[in-house]
């Protein structure tokens, strides 16, 4: 007798199955095989094939994964309708600088000059819009014309202004009603200032900076940037720092021009930069007042110095101090001059209101100082140092870096002694600086199609960099060792690269400014302290992986991106797919023209190129 659901199947189908229904049990006995055969197979597979560490490798990649889901997740909801483009911001805005809000400082607390100090966390605003380029916005001049002549409408400092401001007038020239003109063959006594500081150091000439060590130098309150425009001219690096004005700025003409700056004071917080950077601190009428609080601003330059290295200060001998009925004169000189000798400085030169001092190669003159010693700082204080309290006392007397100007290497590459002080194999600086060889060539000729297919090369161009030197600066926003800024040395192009460390990786940063490059620790979740439109390529490798489990915001970053490029500047972002398909699709937001490119063939890296539209709406 047969079952019920025999029954019930046979008053369904009849006595007699039909013949399809028979294949169709056919078709699926066979499918249940295949499905077990390949389990069987795979699982035999794995155990007999994957080696033991594949397993810590899958959960790794198992782990990433999960990050990028939970990234999906959060934008999920979003995937059925394209993202709404952002605003533009107001009008005041146009020049708009995140954490220096002298207001908001003081209703926070913060006084006795910290008022003017960086404090992003009193001035973050709840408006989240795209940063407009002012009214009369024009793309700035290709190099070298654009060192010297920018269009007036790009900059907040107003003709009123310049026709007003006194002596620095003199290095400029207004032509036409549009453009601002800074004199270059010795018009403003650039060329001869930087040849009188070569010879009051022992030189022949401005020639010789790099065969007497100084390669990059700290020029703190630039005025228009012309000493470091005159600089690149003779291969050194300057790098201009100054205090942020909200009435416009001369800093921001000199990122114009496209040279190396960014903001930065002498009031309560050490720079953004780690001991023994630069090669010579220079201050030529720079307003900080180096004997106040005991001398601490001298303390910070010392920290920033390299052994034998120079500061160099241009100044009147005698300041005016008090109100216009009890004004009296001052010799600032005398207390600089004591303050000199407990840092371990030799007044080396003086002509006429120039004054250089050379700081020591030799840590033991610290310990044999007697009176009025400035103390010696703990061991194991030099700390990476992101905008940490200024502090009065001697460091990196012990540091392996503790390296005379005099005893290194003339170029940008470093020998293998010099990479062991860092902990870098040299092996693995070649091949890093041999792998940023070829992607930078891949770039150009991936770039080339995209951005210039309008613009044919043009004969007699002697350093064709895309679009004819229009490239004037480079943002690498995670440089690891400063392979790409290398690279471009290695080919002579007439660019520089800003090399950003952030905070949250290994502090590399020693070993690019040892090398003579620009660069600087930041922190990602935070604004980067430059006015906007200051950069024309900004270069990213692996960060969007790092932020992507971490507290910053990824369209909070790419804002800030766009605040700070340019109008028709270029984003070049390689980085894992998942990271970069965030992106492109957040690009839509910020009005990016976003292209992927499978740069690298057959891994799961992927390039993103984009270009910032002008808006001027």
């Amino acid at each position: 007798m047969r079952s019920s659901w025999v029954n019930k199947i046979s008053e369904i189908l009849g006595s007699k199955p039909p013949f399809n229904w028979l294949i169709l049990c056919l078709i699926s006995v066979l499918a249940l095989i295949a499905v077990l055969g390949t389990s069987t197979s795979n699982v035999f597979d794995s155990v007999t094939t994957t080696p033991v560490y594949d397993i810590y490798t899958s959960y790794r990649r198992q782990k990433e994964k999960a990050t990028i889901d939970l990234f999906d997740l959060k934008y999920l909801s979003l995937a059925t309708a394209r993202l709404k483009e952002f605003g533009l911001c107001g009008k005041d805005r146009e020049n708009h600088v995140p954490c220096y809000n002298v207001t908001a400082n003081l209703l926070a607390g913060y006084k006795e000059g910290e008022e003017f100090d960086r404090h992003c966390e009193v001035s973050r605003t709840a408006e989240r819009c795209l940063v407009r380029p002012p009214k009369d916005y024009k793309i700035p001049l290709s190099w070298p014309v654009g060192r010297d002549i920018i269009w007036s409408g790009n900059v907040k400092v107003t003709r009123d202004q310049l026709l007003s401001s006194g002596s620095p007038t003199k290095r400029l020239m207004l032509l036409e009603e549009n453009q601002i003109a800074f004199h270059s063959e010795d018009g403003d006594g650039v060329k001869e200032y930087s040849f009188q500081i070569a010879e009051m150091i022992g030189l022949g000439s401005d020639s010789e900076f790099l065969q007497a060590g100084v390669r990059s130098i700290l020029d703190i309150g630039c005025g228009f940037g012309s000493f470091g425009a005159h600089l690149i001219s003779v291969n050194v690096m300057a790098m201009c720092i100054t205090t942020y004005e909200a009435t416009g700025s001369q800093v921001q003409m000199a990122l114009e021009r496209g040279l190396p700056a960014m903001l930065g004071n002498f009031i309560t917080k050490q720079l953004p930069y780690p001991s023994l950077s630069f090669d010579m601190v220079h201050c030529a009428q720079c307003d900080v007042s180096w004997n106040d609080k005991g001398g601490i601003f001298l303390i910070e330059a010392d920290r920033l110095l390299r052994p034998g290295g120079y500061f160099v200060l241009t100044s009147p001998k005698d300041k005016t101090v008090g109100g216009s009925m009890s004004s009296k004169k001052i010799n600032i000189l005398t207390p600089l001059e004591e303050t000199t000798r407990r840092l371990c400085w030799s007044l080396l030169a003086q002509q006429y209101e120039t004054y250089i001092w050379q700081k020591t190669t030799d840590p033991h003159c610290y310990l044999s100082r007697k009176q009025k010693v400035i103390p010696l700082c703990k061991e194991g204080y030099d700390t990476p140092s992101y905008y940490q309290p200024l502090v009065p006392c001697i460091s990196s007397t012990t540091s392996k870096r503790w390296v005379p100007i005099q005893n290194r290497s003339s170029g940008s590459h470093l020998s293998s002694a010099e990479l062991e002080v860092h902990g870098v194999l040299s092996e693995d600086y070649s091949d890093d600086l041999q792998i940023w060889r070829s992607h930078l060539k891949n770039y150009w000729s991936l770039l080339t199609p995209l951005i210039f297919s309008d613009h044919p090369k043009r004969p007699g161009d002697e350093d064709p960099l895309p679009p004819f030197n229009m490239i004037r600066n480079v943002m690498d926003m995670n440089a690891h060792y400063g392979g790409l800024n290398a690279a471009f040395v290695e080919q002579k192009k007439t660019v520089w690269v800003m090399n950003v460390v952030p905070v949250e990786s290994p502090n590399t940063l020693p070993l690019i400014l040892d090398q003579g490059f620009a660069g600087v620790l930041h922190d990602w979740c935070q604004p980067f302290p430059t006015y906007p439109r200051t950069y024309d390529l900004l270069h990213a490798n692996g960060l969007l992986s790092q932020l992507l489990s971490s507290r910053c915001s990824m369209i909070e970053l790419l804002v800030e991106m766009d605040r700070i490029l340019r109008p028709e500047g270029w984003v070049i972002l390689n980085d894992k797919v998942g990271a970069i398909e965030k992106v492109r699709m957040l690009a839509t937001q910020i009005r990016w023209e976003a292209r992927v490119i499978d740069f690298h063939s057959g891994s799961d890296q992927r390039l993103l190129v984009c270009q910032k539209p002008f808006v001027k709406k």
